[in-house]
C-alpha cells in the first residue's frame, strides 16, 4: 500500500473520529482536508514522497467554490426552501389537516391517513426532513393523543410521513444529487415520483389494515360527523391551491416548459401569493421565512465548502482509484456491489446528514456505478438511466436510515416535540414503516423501471 492510499484511509478515519467530538461538520471536513494537505506537503518535502499535495491547491478550491455559486441549477435550492417555509408559516398545513380530518372521520385510522396525505403534500413542497417531521408532530400528535390513538402508531406515522420529504420532488436533496452525479434534475424528479407514491400507498395500506385488526389502537372520534358536500368543498378549497402550485411547478419541469430553476422561482412566488390570498402574509411571516431560508442555505453552503475541500484532497490522493479498486475487487458482481454501497450509505445515514453523504460519497461512487454492467436500458431516450436508478435507491436508503432505531434522526425529532412519548414506543412505532421502506427498496432494486419508466415515457 502506497503513501497516498494510507493518507486516504487516515483521512476517513480522522473524519469519523472527529465526528464524535460534536464539532461543526463543515469545520471538521475543511479542517481534515487542510490538515492532510499539510501532512502530504510535509511528506513530499522531507521524506521524498510524491503525494501531489501543496497549498497551491487553495486556488483550485477557490475556483470550485466559484463554480458552485455560479451554477444556475443550484439557484433552485433557496427558491424551493423559500417555497416550503412560506407554505408552512402561512398555516396551509394546519388548514388542510383540519378539513381532511373531517373527511376521513368515519374511517378507522382516518386521522393517521390524513397525516400521511399531509406528509406527502408537505414532502412535495419542502424537501426538508426536520421541518416536515416537526410540523407534522406539532399539528397531529396532540389530536391523535386526544382521540386515544396508540402512541407507538401515532409517533411512527408522523416520523415516516415526515421523512417522505427527502424523496418526493421537489426535494432539495435530489437537486444536489443531480449536480453531483451530472444528471438532469428533471430526470431525478420524475424518477422519484413512482417510488415516493408507492411508499405513501404502502403507509396508508398499513394504517387501514392495522385499524381492522387493532381497532382499540385507532378509535373513531366521539363526535363523528357525516360527510357532507360542505366538508368536501372545504377540503378542496384547502388542498387545491397547494396541489395546483405543486402540479404547476413539477408539471412545467416534466413538460420541458421551464427549467428546475425557473420552476422554483414560480413556486416561491406562488407560495407567497397563496399566503397573501389566505391573509397570512404579514411582515413577521416574511421575516421568518427569509431568515429561515438564509439559515438553511448557509448551513448547506458551509458544509458544501468543507465537503468540496475534503473531496478534492481525496481525489488528488487517488481516492477515486482506491474506492473503485476496492469495490470492483469484491467477488459479488455488479448488483452485489450496489448492495454493498447501499449498506454503507445506510450506516452512514445514522451519523451523517444527507448533505455530507451526497457531497462526499456520491461523487466518488458515480464513476464506479456508471462503469458497472447493470443492464439498465434507458430506451434510447434516457441518458444515464443507471445513475438515475442508483440515485433514487440511495435517496430511499437514506430515508430508511433516518427512521431506523436506535439512531434515526426522525425518532429524536418526535421525542423532542413530545417528550411524553417513551423512546421505546417510538421505536416500536417506526419499525413497521421501516419494513415497508425495505420492501420498497427491494422492489426498486429488482424492478429498476419503477424509477426510469416515467422519464422514458415523457421523453419518448
Amino acid at each position: 500500500m502506497g503513501v497516498n492510499e494510507i493518507l486516504v484511509l487516515l483521512m476517513f478515519l480522522t473524519f469519523i473520529c472527529l465526528l464524535f467530538t460534536g464539532a461543526p461538520i463543515a469545520f471538521v471536513l475543511g479542517g481534515v482536508a487542510i490538515l492532510f494537505t499539510l501532512v502530504g506537503w510535509f511528506c513530499d518535502l522531507y521524506f521524498g514522497t510524491w503525494t501531489g499535495l501543496n497549498f497551491n491547491m487553495l486556488g483550485l478550491a477557490a475556483d470550485r467554490m466559484f463554480n458552485i455559486v455560479s451554477n444556475w441549477v443550484l439557484v433552485a435550492i433557496p427558491m424551493f426552501v423559500f417555497m416550503g417555509l412560506m407554505l408552512d408559516r402561512s398555516g396551509t398545513a394546519e388548514d388542510m389537516m383540519q378539513s381532511m380530518q373531517k373527511l376521513f372521520g368515519r374511517v378507522r385510522g382516518g386521522l393517521a391517513v390524513t397525516v400521511i396525505l399531509i406528509g406527502i403534500i408537505l414532502a412535495a413542497s419542502t424537501g426538508i426532513i426536520g421541518a416536515s417531521v416537526v410540523l407534522l408532530a406539532l399539528l397531529s400528535l396532540p389530536a391523535m393523543m386526544h382521540q386515544g390513538y396508540s402512541k407507538s402508531l401515532a409517533s411512527g406515522t408522523v416520523a415516516a410521513s415526515g421523512t417522505l420529504g427527502i424523496l418526493i420532488p421537489p426535494s432539495i436533496m435530489l437537486v444536489i444529487m443531480a449536480d453531483q452525479l451530472s444528471v438532469s434534475v428533471g430526470d431525478l424528479f420524475m424518477g422519484a415520483m413512482i417510488p415516493g407514491i408507492l411508499l405513501g400507498c404502502l403507509y396508508i395500506g398499513y394504517v387501514v389494515i392495522f385499524g381492522l385488526f387493532r381497532p382499540n389502537d385507532l378509535p373513531l372520534p366521539e363526535d363523528v360527523q357525516p360527510v357532507t358536500w360542505k366538508v368536501v368543498v372545504d377540503v378542496l378549497k384547502n388542498i387545491l391551491p397547494t396541489a395546483t402550485l405543486i402540479v404547476l411547478v413539477l408539471g412545467s419541469i416534466f413538460a420541458g416548459v421551464a427549467s428546475p430553476t425557473e420552476a422554483s422561482g414560480v413556486g416561491a412566488f406562488g407560495a407567497t401569493i397563496l399566503a397573501f390570498y389566505q391573509r397570512k402574509l404579514t411582515v413577521k411571516v416574511i421575516k421568518e421565512v427569509t431568515e429561515g431560508t438564509f439559515r438553511v442555505i448557509g448551513f448547506i453552503f458551509g458544509i458544501w465548502v468543507g465537503a468540496t475541500l475534503f473531496a478534492m484532497v481525496v481525489r488528488l490522493l487517488g481516492g477515486d482509484d482506491v474506492i473503485e479498486h476496492l469495490l470492483t475487487s469484491l467477488p459479488l458482481g455488479p448488483h452485489g456491489i450496489i448492495l454493498i454501497v447501499l449498506f454503507v450509505v445506510f450506516l452512514l445515514g445514522f451519523f451523517l446528514d444527507w448533505i455530507e453523504i451526497t457531497l462526499i460519497i456520491l461523487p466518488l461512487l458515480a464513476p464506479v456505478v456508471s462503469k458497472l454492467p447493470l443492464g439498465i436500458d434507458g430506451g434510447g431516450v434516457l441518458d444515464n438511466a443507471a445513475l438515475v436508478w442508483f440515485a433514487i435507491l440511495v435517496a430511499m436508503t437514506l430515508q430508511t436510515s433516518f427512521l431506523t432505531p436506535p439512531m434515526g434522526p426522525a425518532i429524536f425529532f418526535i421525542q423532542g416535540v413530545n417528550q411524553d412519548i417513551d423512546l421505546l414506543k417510538i421505536y416500536r412505532g417506526v419499525i413497521p414503516f421501516v419494513i415497508f421502506q425495505l420492501i420498497a427498496i427491494v422492489l426498486l432494486f429488482l424492478f429498476p423501471k419503477l424509477s426510469i419508466w416515467l422519464p422514458i415515457v415523457v421523453y419518448g
